[in-house]
């Protein structure tokens, strides 16, 4: 395929007491044969070529009329010249050494301990989703026509200041609205002057073990919890304390937990399990926190979907010295690729994030945050909130109804009160992993919940997704997956019988 554009191109310097044209046929072939110039790619033209290296134009129109004879260039007057998608057989025999030098390789470059340790962190495959796979809102559900006429809006008026750029905190008229809202909605209390506008929770945690822990301090975490948080602080070295999740949450850290940094925890819906933390227990963990001299980072998992229970209070809105920081995404509410969340601070802490932003991303992608604003101020956001909110809620419901009527004692889906999944316990002696690659051959993803665990949970279970996928495949979901519940059973009760 043919490219339209072309750029100036880089050639090896001249060798003095070679002819010009001799040198910029030679330096043109390695360069198509290299790989510099792939087949398709236009090359410039002749007039601009000559004006860049003071050549005349007559010995660019030689050489190029003779890599043409040759077969590695092709072109006509009026479209241009192009690199020739089938090379001759016999230029492609380009030795090894030729391609990559004969200079031996060098000693590799040492690198930190922080690229050593770092472990990689997927991302999201694009695939079709099917159930009951995780982490995913229902994104055939979003409103993209609407989004694309807020954001083109937005561009058609774009002026210089949109064109430049913002502070590192992010742009304001957003940074005040997601104010505005999480003081609505989630109890946050803040001012505009707290909020950082990131690419994520990601970012967000990340930023913050910069901010708190240096290699060898202690950061406490949910167990089980987050990988991709556990991934981040480690990578900078921490100490993993990781804490038992109950019914009500991440238990406060016991008095054998010294000199804690950090504790990261996800208490309004806890991941991956789906509990709520209780009121009482967040009280417990800002005494905790109070006393040790611990931060907190709160990340509102999936806050915004509620479908049954009382609002608890976010921990920030509790929080009366200064502890704790809050952090929330716009992924899973309107859309993954769009890579933008937010981190409130403690007002101390302002400034000294505003420092390492400037540094780093410098702010996120500033178009992106305009539109965002605009949805948010029009409306847009609260009404996909709600629209969602009941969708979720009746994809719940055909959940848990299908699973009472078809996994009674085979799979117990535990009291879920929030977000895009929930947690369901297997029948004692099934292995997670088992059912789950038993599951895949009949179309069916889920998560076994060991492999969000720093410590061995002493249950096996699954994570079930219900929001990116609707009732029918949800109750095709059900049906496949209690067969292999069944055929699993009936294996591990044959080989049961057989041991004994």
């Amino acid at each position: 395929m043919k490219r339209a554009a072309s750029f100036e191109l880089v050639l090896p310097e001249r060798d003095s007491g070679l002819p010009a044209g001799r040198w910029l046929y030679e330096a043109l072939r390695r360069k198509i044969l290299e790989g510099g110039l792939r087949p398709g790619a236009r090359l410039p033209a002749t007039r601009d070529l000559a004006r860049q290296y003071g050549l005349a134009r007559g010995t660019i129109v030689n050489t190029f009329e003779q890599l043409k004879s040759e077969g590695y260039l092709e072109g006509s007057v009026g479209s241009g010249t192009h690199v020739n998608s089938i090379l001759p057989d016999e230029l492609l025999q380009i030795s090894s050494e030729d391609r990559q030098g004969s200079t031996a390789p060098g000693r590799p470059p040492r690198v930190s301990n922080y690229a050593k340790h770092l472990e990689r962190f997927s991302n999201l495959e694009a695939r079709p989703s099917r159930a009951f796979r995780p982490n995913l809102p229902a994104l055939d559900l979003f409103p993209a026509t609407l989004w694309a006429q807020v954001t083109a809006r937005r561009l058609r008026r774009a002026s210089t200041h949109l064109l430049l750029g913002c502070a590192s905190m992010g742009y304001a008229p957003l940074r005040e609205s997601v104010a505005a809202y999480l003081a609505a909605s989630r109890g946050v209390k803040c001012v505009p002057e707290q909020v950082a506008i990131l690419s994520g929770v990601q970012e967000a945690i990340d930023l913050v073990a910069r901010l708190f822990v240096d290699p060898g301090d202690r950061v406490c975490v949910e167990n089980p919890g987050y990988p991709g948080a556990i991934i981040a602080l480690k990578s900078r070295g921490a100490k993993i304390s990781a804490i038992r999740v109950d019914d009500e949450g991440m238990l406060t850290p016991p008095s054998s937990v010294r000199g804690a940094r950090l504790v990261y925890l996800t208490p309004g819906h806890q991941f991956p399990l789906g509990v709520t933390m209780s009121l009482a227990r967040r009280l417990q963990l800002l005494e905790w926190a109070r006393m040790s001299g611990a931060m907190i980072l709160e990340d509102d998992y999936d806050g915004e979907y509620r479908y049954q229970g009382r609002p608890v209070p976010s921990l920030q809105g509790l929080d009366r010295h200064g502890l704790v920081m809050y952090t929330g995404s716009f992924s899973k509410v309107l859309f993954p690729s769009l890579r933008l969340g937010y981190l409130v601070l403690p007002p101390h802490l302002a400034d000294r994030v505003s420092a390492i932003l400037s540094v780093t991303s410098r702010h996120a992608p500033l178009l992106e945050q305009a539109a965002l604003c605009d949805f948010i101020t029009e409306g847009h956001f609260g009404r996909h909130l709600r629209r969602m909110r009941e969708v979720y809620a009746e994809r719940l419901t055909t959940l848990l109804e299908c699973a009472r009527e078809r996994m009674a004692g085979l799979l117990e889906i535990s009291g879920v009160e929030a977000g895009l999944q929930t947690a369901a316990w297997l029948h004692t002696g099934l292995n997670g992993e088992s059912v789950a690659a038993a599951a895949a051959e009949r179309g069916v993803e889920v998560t076994p919940l060991s492999r969000y665990c720093h410590r061995p949970l002493g249950r096996e279970g699954l994570q079930l997704g219900f929001a990116a996928i609707d009732s029918k495949e949800i109750r095709r979901g059900v049906r496949d997956l209690s067969s292999t519940l069944e055929s699993e059973l009936k294996r591990l009760l044959a080989a049961n019988s057989a041991r004994s």
